[in-house]
């Protein structure tokens, strides 16, 4: 029987990873930034021009965009460490998408990199 870590595995030998190092250059070049975190973890933080799809929702709301449809799009996602991100980068290349890679590590990795965080600020009532 196969556990989620063996899921997982296999995933990242699909997807490329791209280090931290590398990640702005890669972000840049991308046609979509997609944080598939939980509604929850984006709203505390995320990286700045990050669309959010949660891991739930993903073959869904790709399917249903128009401007995903392209299977020829850049994509570039990441989660907290990385494994739903691969997870998704493996859905999205069974789906036909040709360009997909994930942030090693994941957003935790890009906080430790003291890259920018973006978060979506609470609106005011006063």
């Amino acid at each position: 029987m196969k556990t989620a870590h063996d899921l997982v595995a296999a995933a990242k030998k699909r997807v490329l990873e791209v280090p931290v190092a590398d990640a702005e250059q890669a972000i840049r070049a991308a046609d979509v930034l997609v944080d598939v975190r939980e509604a929850d973890e984006f709203a505390a933080g995320h990286l700045p021009g990050a669309v959010h799809i949660s891991r739930g929702m993903l073959e869904f709301r790709f399917s249903a965009m128009p401007s995903l449809q392209a299977r020829d799009i850049k994509i570039v996602l990441y989660c907290k460490t990385s494994g739903r991100a691969a997870l998704a980068g493996a859905a999205l290349q069974d789906m036909g998408y040709l360009n997909v890679q994930n942030l090693a590590g994941g957003f935790d990795a890009w906080m430790a990199a003291a890259k920018p965080v973006a978060t979506r600020e609470a609106p005011s009532f006063d």
